[in-house]
């Protein structure tokens, strides 16, 4: 604890220890706080949130195909730091967190029973089944994931080629110059880890109620899980990611991501073999066509609607991918070291997204089909046990459930465990002295508090709203983060319209200026 930077740890540990105090207080004004400010937040900056992560999107493609994508990462002689299958691993299990579990059964169904009045589709019709599949397409595919990127790029660029601090007011260093290093920094980041805990908290509610109800599932226990059962799974959780982050990048994080993508893929080849494997593959591919066909006007629609369906779920969503950017780019930009920015590009949005896809294909298909063919009940499920049941209603209909239903279990307590856990390194990091590419990791005492602190938040915030408590933190969450991945955004461009500029390692470029590979260097 003596190396903490008290402007960036004790801020936002102050305000969201005191949210916690307040629901114990007075629940009714903390009730009342957060609903008026979760309000506020929608009707002022809902727009902000609709576009903003298409243009990052676009701004992806730019980079991707101008010579900016030629630039390494830590300069041209720059030796990677991990191979590409562990940069892939560690970067889909610290980017999907709990989300695609929770969410791959549980939103067709609720896209498919109440789809948006203004549209005029009929719930429960093939229209609305369209519509579903579109919607988990656009909400979990390219458009979230552009948002990582882009920002984990310029911190990544700033941190080994412009030299500057580990800290999230360096990707902003093109606009804010020196000070960015100073004060504002510092402000900087404890304002992105007050966005983070909130976030990984709304995260790690998702994670105890998918739990909590496979517990149910698994001992037939009807009703919602309890709070004691909630609190017992979320020190569980906790405590293994504290542990796992204390043991650093190369042994924790790398071991239980590797392991962690391999139960993910193993659970998709199950249901894709055993589920409706030909109404997977058609609707599937009739899916990605419509979405392609459909994906700027649904971005638009989005940021233009009266529908309050809007902010209820694709608003929410861009929120909670903002929460969780800041923190996690600090992450994914130092492990990128060595990749060109196109490699970064790649495994950053193209790789995750394409499996996410695959992901939601697979399992919102299977359950949208059983639903509407096969009478599976799971809207029934839905309304009765919650988002949670709905998964475990639809793999009782699958082979060995006695087996199915742990290994999903095993793989909801990995896929969050991997996430915070690298948040919980970066968290540390930031609000720590003399972290650099030679000394990245933070004291061990630092990430127990961060680790603690979200998971006090999530449980208070489950048990006094639920699914309404993982929105209210996402958006809450997300709105500072949101102007730091816009400012992140305009540093990206200048950045790539002149490179050299502002890349420390002058020898990696040629004579007009434009960046060169170290092959490329050499056969010149």
């Amino acid at each position: 604890m003596k190396k903490i930077k008290p402007l960036v740890f004790l801020p936002p540990f102050g305000l969201l220890g005191a949210v916690v105090v307040l629901n114990f207080i007075n629940k009714e004004l903390f009730t009342s706080v957060l609903t008026n400010a979760y309000g506020w937040v929608l009707s002022t900056f809902g727009q902000v949130f609709a576009l903003t992560p298409f243009l990052m999107l676009l701004t992806c493609a730019v980079i991707y195909f101008c010579p900016f994508g030629r630039v390494i990462i830590g300069g041209p002689d720059a030796k990677p730091l991990l191979t590409k299958w562990r940069w892939f691993t560690i970067t889909l299990c610290t980017t999907i967190a709990i989300g695609i579990l929770f969410w791959a059964t549980a939103e067709p169904m609720f896209m498919l029973s109440d789809p948006p009045r203004s549209l005029g589709i009929a719930p429960n019709s093939p229209a609305a089944a369209v519509f579903a599949m579109d919607t988990i397409l656009l909400h979990w595919t390219c458009t979230p994931y552009a948002i990582y990127t882009i920002t984990g790029l310029m911190f990544a660029f700033a941190y080994y080629n412009m030299k500057k601090p580990f800290s999230l007011g360096s990707p902003l260093s093109p606009l804010l110059g020196r000070r960015g290093e100073g004060h504002i920094g510092q402000i900087i980041d404890a304002i992105c880890l007050y966005a983070l805990v909130a976030g990984m908290a709304g995260s790690l509610g998702a994670a105890m109620m998918l739990l909590g109800g496979g517990i149910h599932h698994v001992f037939d226990i009807a009703g919602r899980p309890s709070d004691m059962l909630l609190a017992i799974i979320t020190i569980a959780i906790v405590g293994t990611f504290i542990v796992s982050a204390i043991t650093g990048l190369m042994k924790g994080i790398r071991v239980l991501s590797n392991i962690n993508t391999v139960f993910l893929i193993g659970l998709l080849i199950f249901i894709f073999a055993f589920g409706p494997t030909k109404h997977i593959l058609l609707d599937g591919a009739r899916s990605f066509v419509h979405f392609a066909g459909d994906f700027v006007r649904r971005n638009f629609w989005t940021a233009t609607t009266d529908d309050p369906w809007a902010n209820k779920w694709t608003i929410f969503y861009w929120a909670n991918w903002f929460a969780w950017a800041p923190i996690s780019v600090a992450f994914l930009g130092r492990i990128s070291y060595g990749h060109s920015v196109r490699s970064f590009i790649v495994f950053n949005l193209v790789l995750p997204a394409v499996f996410s896809s695959i992901w939601m294909v697979v399992f919102g298909s299977t359950a949208i089909h059983m639903e509407l063919s096969e009478g599976a009940r799971l809207v029934e499920a839905l309304n009765e046990g919650g988002p949670e049941g709905v998964l475990y209603a639809l793999l009782s209909h699958f082979p060995l459930p006695w087996l199915l239903v742990p290994a999903f279990l095993i793989t909801a307590f990995l896929s969050f465990v991997t996430a915070a856990d690298s948040n919980t390194s970066a968290m540390g990091g930031l609000s720590s002295t003399g972290i650099s590419p030679d000394s990245p990791e933070p004291g061990i005492l630092i990430k127990i508090v961060w680790g603690a602190l979200i998971g006090m938040i999530a449980w208070v915030m489950i048990c006094f709203a639920h699914l309404d408590g993982i929105r209210m933190l996402s958006n809450l969450g997300g709105l500072p983060a949101l102007f730091l991945c816009i400012g992140a955004t305009i540093c990206v461009i200048v950045v790539a319209w002149n490179p050299k500029k502002y890349d420390a390692f002058k020898n990696g470029y040629d004579e007009k200026g434009r960046p060169t590979t170290e092959k490329q260097r050499r056969a010149s």
